[in-house]
C-alpha cells in the first residue's frame, strides 16, 4: 500500500476540524486525521507492506520548464507552495511520528510523491493499492498487475476503488489511457490548460478512435478530409495546441523509473522509537490516534 502523503494530510486537514488541537491549543487535525485514516486502511485492507510517499519537490523543475503554468496558481507570494498557516507546522510533526512509529517515508529530490508511487508500483512484485485524492494517478491502474487506486475524493472515510473498468466506466476510455485523456482535457487544479475547446467527451472520442495521443497527433497531421471525431473544428484546435501537446505529456506522465534505494515498507511489529513516539503522542495530544495505529499494526499495547 502506497500512501500519497501530501494528498492525504491535506484531505485530513480539511476533513477534520481545526478545533482538534494539542494540549497547548495548536491545531493537530491533519496529523490526527492522517494517522486515523492509516489505521483504518491497515485494518480494512490488511496490506503486507506500507510506504508513505512524500513530495520532496511539489513542483519539479522539469515539469515547470515544460509547462510554466504547472501549479503556478498554487505558488505562495514568498515562493514555495501555498499551504494553510494552520497546516504547515503539522507536517514536521507527522514526519516525526512516522519515523518514531517505524513507517517508511520515501521521497526523491526533484520529484513529486506521484513519481515515487509510480516507481514503487512499477517495481512491486505483487498487487498494489495506491491511496490518493489525485486523479493523475489513475494512469497507473493495471488490472493484470493488480494495481488499483483507493480514491479519497469524498473525504477520508469514503473511498472509491478505481481499476481499469472504473476508469473506462467513468471516462469512456480504455482503462490505461488516463494520462492522454488528461493532456487533452486539461486539469485546472494543476494549471494544465488542455486543448482549448476539447472537453472530456471529445477527448474520449479521439482516444477511442486513434488509440493514444501519438495516434491522434499522427491523424491530425495526415487528415485532409475531416470527419468525426476529427472534425474541421477539432483539427483547427489540435493544430493550434501543437506546442502545448509537445510539452504536456512530460508534465502529466508519472515517472516510473526514478533512482530510489530499495524500499521494503515492512510493517513495524513495534515502534521504532517507543519513547519518542510516546513523547510525541503526549505533547501533541494524539495518544488515541497513535493507539489506534498501533492496534492496526498489531502492537502489544500496554
Amino acid at each position: 500500500m502506497l500512501l500519497d502523503a501530501a494528498s492525504l494530510y491535506f484531505r485530513a486537514f480539511y476533513g477534520v476540524p481545526t478545533s482538534v488541537t494539542t494540549p497547548d491549543g495548536r491545531p493537530i487535525n491533519a496529523v490526527r486525521g492522517f494517522l486515523d485514516m492509516t489505521a483504518r486502511l491497515l485494518t480494512t485492507h490488511g496490506p503486507d507492506r506500507l510506504v508513505a510517499c512524500w513530495d520532496d519537490d511539489w513542483r519539479p523543475a522539469f515539469r515547470v520548464e515544460a509547462l510554466p503554468s504547472y501549479k503556478a496558481h498554487r505558488v505562495a507570494p514568498e515562493g514555495g507552495e501555498e499551504v494553510p498557516d494552520e497546516l504547515s507546522p503539522q507536517v514536521p510533526v507527522l514526519v516525526d511520528v512516522l519515523a518514531a512509529a517505524g513507517i517508511d517515508r520515501v521521497g526523491a529530490p526533484g520529484y513529486e510523491a506521484d513519481d515515487v508511487i509510480g516507481t514503487l508500483a512499477t517495481r512491486a512484485r505483487g498487487p498494489v493499492d495506491v491511496v490518493t485524492g489525485d486523479r493523475d494517478l489513475f494512469q497507473l491502474v493495471d488490472d493484470a498487475r493488480g494495481i488499483r487506486i483507493l480514491y479519497t475524493a469524498r473525504g477520508i472515510t469514503d473511498i472509491e476503488f478505481v481499476d481499469e473498468a472504473a476508469v473506462a466506466a467513468k471516462y469512456g476510455i480504455p482503462g490505461r489511457a488516463y494520462a492522454d485523456f488528461a493532456v487533452l482535457r486539461g486539469d485546472p487544479s494543476d494549471g494544465l490548460p488542455g486543448v482549448a475547446g476539447v472537453g472530456a467527451k471529445t477527448a474520449a472520442a479521439l482516444i477511442n478512435e486513434f488509440g493514444d495521443l501519438a495516434g491522434i497527433r499522427t491523424a491530425v497531421q495526415r487528415t485532409v478530409v475531416p470527419k468525426p471525431p476529427l472534425t474541421a473544428a477539432v483539427l483547427k484546435k489540435m493544430h493550434a495546441a501543437a506546442g502545448y501537446l509537445d510539452a504536456a505529456p512530460v508534465v502529466v506522465a508519472v515517472a516510473r523509473t526514478i533512482d530510489l534505494p530499495p524500499v521494503e515498507g515492512t510493517l513495524p511489529r513495534s515502534p521504532a522509537d517507543p519513547d519518542a513516539l510516546a513523547e510525541l503522542a503526549e505533547r501533541h495530544g494524539i495518544e488515541n490516534s497513535v493507539r489506534r495505529l498501533g492496534a492496526a499494526l498489531g502492537w502489544q499495547l500496554s
